[in-house]
């Protein structure tokens, strides 16, 4: 099992909050207008619907770490699957969207006692459900909205976003399809595939790691046989509940400052919006998205905010709920972690 813990300094925090805030700075500076901020004005309703927006934070962790104790057969405890969501969810803000945080993932599963077969396991199960999320549910806000699920027209780069969106759609949606083949009815295939893929010759170097990606599927195919609908049922409850969790606070956030703008078609609007957004978002190359989540904001919400002034400081408090605790948060924990893992005797008898 590979030690992640130089991938995983506390110290990687430093770039992204750079990065995010950077850009959210020079988006103000390069467009500032004196009403940027006009719309923050903090009265009890405000202060309800941004403590509603940081309950649904807590709503998508407390899923995802239920859903991890599914995937788990009730091995960890909530309260113990909840600290590897924060580890885990750590590993993929520090690193780029397009890489995530799969192997830290696997690292943190193993050292909590499990098997490296069934870290990797669940780790690609989790991956798995929450892609097939994202293409099952971008085609039915489509048949809901049609069109008005991608940008506005007429905004900055928005024809643009719109070709990464089919782009970035069509990459999770072919790579889902072979997951969801290789993981239910041959296991082999992958294999095949990624050996013949990776004889091209300047894809050569990375033939060792398709290899491993390739074993890790089929042990994960083997880990799967036999689980029981309840299973499947209760770990897709648990992720729908959470990306919802995590979509609802920018809804919560629009409510806090301009309940009375929007109707209930606007808030799915919104809903549908982030659904899109983020596909961009899994694909993009900069640590947790940053400077790109901030940068794409305006040109997703931007037509459903009164003015399209507040959309950057918008942006930035939208990353404040939704991201940057994580860093602060994984930061805190992960020495303690580490101290307390690397103490232990090397595990002989693990959960299967």
């Amino acid at each position: 099992m590979e030690d992640y813990r130089k991938s995983l300094r506390p110290g990687k925090i430093i770039y992204p909050i750079l990065l995010g805030l950077g850009v959210a700075f020079w988006m103000l500076y390069s467009n500032f207008k004196p009403e940027a901020f006009s719309f923050f004005r903090w009265t009890w309703q405000a202060a309800l619907w941004m403590f509603v927006a940081l309950l649904m934070m807590g709503m998508r962790d407390i899923a995802y770490a239920f859903r991890l104790r599914t995937l788990t057969d009730g091995s960890f405890s909530l309260r113990r699957s909840f600290q590897v969501i924060m580890l885990w969810e750590f590993s993929s803000a520090i690193s780029p969207s397009v890489v995530g945080g799969t192997g830290p993932a696997i690292f943190f599963l193993y050292k909590e006692g499990l098997n490296s077969g069934k870290s990797t396991a669940v780790v690609l199960t989790s991956i798995f459900l929450d892609e097939a999320f994202f293409i099952l549910m971008v085609p039915i806000l489509y048949l809901i909205f049609g069109t008005r699920v991608f940008p506005a027209e007429g905004l900055p780069f928005a024809t643009g976003v719109k070709h990464m969106l089919f782009i970035g759609y069509t990459v999770i949606l072919v790579y889902t399809l072979l997951l969801a083949y290789t993981l239910f009815f041959k296991p082999s295939f992958f294999k095949w595939l990624l050996s013949f893929i990776f004889l091209i010759p300047f894809l050569r170097k990375w033939r060792m790691r398709a290899r491993k990606l390739s074993n890790q599927l089929i042990i994960t195919a083997h880990q799967l046989k036999g689980k029981t609908p309840a299973y499947w049922i209760k770990a897709s409850v648990a992720t729908v509940l959470s990306w919802t969790g995590r979509y609802w606070v920018v809804n919560f956030m629009f409510m806090a400052f301009f309940f009375e703008k929007l109707s209930f078609s606007d808030h799915l609007l919104v809903y549908a919006r982030q659904l899109t957004m983020w596909i961009i978002l899994l694909v993009t190359p900069t640590p947790g998205g940053s400077g790109v989540a901030e940068f794409i904001f305006t040109d997703f919400l931007g037509d459903l905010i009164p003015n399209l002034a507040w959309a950057v400081p918008l942006a930035l408090l939208w990353r404040l709920i939704s991201y940057y605790p994580y860093l602060f948060i994984g930061a805190i924990i992960l020495p303690g972690w580490l101290k307390k893992v690397y103490k232990k005797p090397p595990v002989y008898k693990v959960i299967e």
